[in-house]
């Protein structure tokens, strides 16, 4: 398959952080219109890739293609949906106006919207089913309704790969399966690429396409039966891994624990404790 054809292509990529090397030498392809799962351990390097893949860090090493072309910051063709945060609820805003200051690079600035950008707010809500939201004040929207209206900015523009950067954090499951569906319903209609970041595995089963697993500086990249399994992932945890499946669900057991609930558990606690440099709504 051609560069072209792929979504987001790393070859031989080294990401550092405070001169740490977050991944070391991975390569991997997503193709277009494909769904892809990212999971790993905390401090895997799930949102430095999709900041890598959104050109606001370069390489030490290798070369990054997001749709056939070397990622640069700005690309109007990515759509990025940040981890929700606690002061989006406290923003003055409607649900209309919100996602309004995503149109023609606006970050939560109010824009002055012509014809093609009310009808480009309007489109974009009608995608993620959230017309009812419009005229809502966002202190009066639950969580599950700021995300669709979180995701609805990552229409606006209508671009080519989306990246949705732990859009499950403390939703309740049915929540979690209505954010799912969407995403997954989003890339068929669509034809897109979208890459969904996640802390475990069982949101996504029977949804995506492949599974992008990170850990110890490494990826593995393919179908969840190929991936999720005890010693590719012993690999990525750095750490004997058993997995058991049971009335349809996967558990990643180590010494008795399970490592992607006990994850989430830890995050969900520190759900508002993140850089807010990070909110880029908009690639």
């Amino acid at each position: 398959m051609s560069e072209a054809a792929d979504a987001i292509a790393f070859e031989n990529v080294t990401l550092a952080l405070g001169g740490r090397a977050v991944l070391a030498g991975v390569s991997f392809a997503i193709r277009a219109r494909e769904f892809v799962g990212m999971l790993g351990p905390n401090g895997a390097g799930k949102t430095t890739l999709m900041r890598a893949v959104l050109g606001l860090l370069r390489p030490q090493n290798g070369v990054i293609r997001v749709l056939g072309r070397p990622s640069t910051h700005g690309n109007p063709a990515i759509g990025y949906m940040p981890q929700i945060r606690s002061r989006v609820a406290g923003l003055r805003l409607s649900g209309w106006d919100f996602v309004a200051a995503t149109w023609r690079g606006h970050r939560l600035g109010l824009p002055h919207l012509g014809r093609d950008g009310r009808r480009e707010v309007a489109w974009a809500l009608e995608m993620v089913g959230a017309q009812d939201l419009a005229h809502r004040p966002l202190a009066e929207t639950s969580g599950g309704e700021q995300q669709r209206l979180l995701l609805a900015q990552a229409l606006i523009g209508r671009p080519r790969l989306l990246l949705l950067d732990e859009p499950l954090i403390s939703l309740d499951p049915h929540r979690q399966r209505e954010v799912v569906a969407l995403a997954r319903s989003l890339q068929t209609e669509l034809g897109i690429a979208v890459l969904f970041s996640a802390h475990e595995i069982n949101p996504l089963l029977g949804a995506i396409d492949r599974v992008l697993y990170l850990g110890q500086g490494q990826a593995a990249l393919g179908t969840v039966d190929e991936v999720i399994t005890g010693p590719v992932l012993s690999r990525l945890y750095g750490a004997p891994i058993e997995v058991v499946r049971l009335g349809g669900r996967i558990f990643v057991m180590s010494d008795g624990h399970d490592m992607e609930r006990d994850m989430h558990r830890h995050d969900t606690a520190h759900a508002g404790c993140h850089d807010p440099s990070h909110e880029i709504h908009h690639a």
